[in-house]
């Protein structure tokens, strides 16, 4: 089962809607984004991206700097609208019924007509405000902890709005700090802890709300490479028992490789390629993705 569907999202900034039609006419006929910036001064963050995400799969997004993955990620939460295009996400969907050995329960597409999947761009605030508190979560590149909080606090903030009590909440973030390695430092503060240690924090708060979706942008990029490998395991020892839709970006394709179970890459705003690692090794589908595979340790 597809957990989200993005359908011809296209997203051109600082245009109205004439202007960004103007630009979108211009990629159709197949100009890149450079030479559109250069035509329109308009600049093009996703351009007709089509994306199916299953239920309880860890996906990656890749592409170099400006191919538009933060971009297309904070799409999922709204941080971001598009210009044009759908974003339907079964809201219903329980990830950890979706076991890795049942293939068959991730071969079914979104269906619009259900109940169950709503086009998110339509939400109003309340709904919007709903959606992200009990469907998803984020965890961002820079940590995005509150400075004055104890890392307790920090990751009980998330459970606040759901009118728990501090008890109830707190005893909720000690076991995500157990199960994250910080189970000593919950009375701590973010400033006090490495950056290893903050990004811990930060993954144990996306956590603790046990939202079905987490997205993950660019985590682990501003970590040493023996940090990053470490919770680079410690997510996939994680999502072998949660089994969590998570949507993770990333720049490196060692890292994708390693934890994504389908990568999709962009390239100028473009989705050029989605498939397995062994997919996109063997069949890539143009030069930039052969490029992109080939340059793996």
């Amino acid at each position: 089962m597809n957990h989200i569907q993005l359908k011809n999202i296209s997203k051109i900034y600082n245009a109205n809607s004439t202007q960004a039609q103007s630009a979108l006419t211009l990629l159709a006929e197949g100009m890149d984004s450079i030479a559109v910036k250069e035509q329109t001064g308009y600049s093009v963050g996703l351009y007709d991206i089509n994306l199916n995400i299953k239920a309880g799969e860890l996906h990656c997004i890749m592409g170099l700097s400006g191919s538009g993955k933060s971009t297309l990620i904070r799409h999922l939460n709204r941080l971001i609208d598009p210009t044009s295009g759908e974003i339907w996400v079964n809201t219903t969907v329980n990830t950890k019924t979706h076991a890795k050995d049942n293939p068959q329960a991730n071969t079914a597409p979104v269906d619009k007509r259900s109940s169950n999947a709503i086009n998110i761009l339509e939400l109003n605030d309340k709904q919007l405000q709903h959606y992200r508190q009990q469907t998803v979560s984020m965890v961002f590149q820079h940590f995005g902890l509150v400075p004055h909080m104890t890392v307790i606090q920090n990751v009980a903030y998330g459970l606040r709005v759901r009118k728990m009590s501090v008890s109830e909440r707190h005893e909720v973030a000690r076991h995500w700090l157990n199960e994250v390695g910080l189970n000593n430092l919950e009375h701590s503060y973010p400033d006090e802890l490495s950056g290893g240690m903050q990004q811990r924090v930060g993954l144990a708060r996306a956590l603790a709300t046990d939202n079905p979706i987490l997205l993950m942008d660019e985590a682990f990029s501003a970590l040493d490479p023996l940090i990053r490998a470490q919770l680079q395991d410690q997510l996939l020892a994680l999502q072998d028992r949660l089994n969590k839709t998570i949507v993770f970006i990333t720049h490196d394709i060692d890292e994708a490789v390693k934890v994504g179970q389908r990568i999709s890459i962009l390239n100028g705003g473009r989705l050029i390629q989605t498939g397995t690692p062994s997919d996109l090794r063997h069949n890539p589908a143009d030069d930039y993705v052969e490029q992109f595979m080939s340059a793996k340790a």
